[in-house]
């Protein structure tokens, strides 16, 4: 389905970012992993790529640095000639109350979530317009679209990317580029590992699906979002949340 295409999936060493990675790559696809810290974890997720057939390169860098961002096109388009798929997953949390939050915890989850993908779409445009083709899919968050007390931050930063994929989309779409964005629900990830049995049962009574959702559910419509089966799809927002915000 994705024989031969080069898909970049930022923070691909573990969580969504992996599920991602892994899905893409049973697809037929080549992938660049991204990742910030974890080399060890980008490593293992490499090796189990290549035993599934596929190329596939590992790039560290920082998202929220422009010049960290541009040297992670450019090995990924040395390497493979071309860039097909952008999945901007890579972020963070820091959360708590806006009484309690520090201008520090502000910032750096905005200049991750929000500047980060921004660098990304700066950087991997030219190069799709130049193609005449390429797939952006972006990582947002139910929470970007209803809010959540004590993500004033996350929220922010994920309703920023709601706002950056529709008007790239609007920007791009006659190249022949579609534009994208997921909203995950409550993922089971190490992001929610911390969340207590008891918090996990109560959220589990507002989603109509009655479960948590979990890294594999988010990639198939990744996965859906980055084939020729989307080519009519740009500038939508896809809930992954069980029917949490339905």
């Amino acid at each position: 389905m994705l024989k031969g295409k080069c898909a970049i999936i930022t923070g691909a060493s573990r969580g969504i970012g992996k599920a991602v990675a892994l899905k893409l790559a049973s697809l037929g696809a080549n992938i660049v992993i991204n990742y910030r810290s974890n080399e060890k974890e980008a490593l293992e997720v490499e090796k189990e790529i290549q035993n599934m057939g596929v190329d596939t390169l590992c790039v560290k860098g920082d998202i929220s640095k422009a010049e960290e961002v541009e040297h992670l096109i450019t090995c990924a388009k040395e390497k493979f000639g071309t860039i097909d798929i952008m999945v901007n997953n890579a972020g963070i949390t820091k959360d708590t109350l806006i009484l309690r939050m520090k201008e520090e915890d502000f910032d750096s989850v905005i200049d991750v979530n929000l500047k980060g993908v921004f660098n990304c779409l700066k950087a991997i445009t030219p190069i799709m317009v130049k193609q005449k083709q390429g797939k952006i899919i972006n990582l947002s968050s139910v929470v970007g679209i209803s809010g959540n007390a004590g993500q004033v931050n996350y929220s922010a930063s994920k309703a920023g990317v709601i706002g950056m994929t529709k008007s790239l989309a609007k920007e791009v779409g006659s190249r022949g580029i579609t534009v994208n964005a997921v909203a995950p629900g409550y993922i089971e990830t190490d992001m929610t590992e911390t969340l207590g049995e008891k918090y996990k049962e109560e959220m589990k009574k507002n989603i109509p699906l009655k479960r948590l959702g979990t890294a594999k559910d988010v990639a198939e419509v990744i996965a859906f979002l980055a084939s020729e089966s989307a080519d009519y799809v740009t500038g939508q927002v896809i809930q992954v949340d069980g029917g949490m915000l339905m």
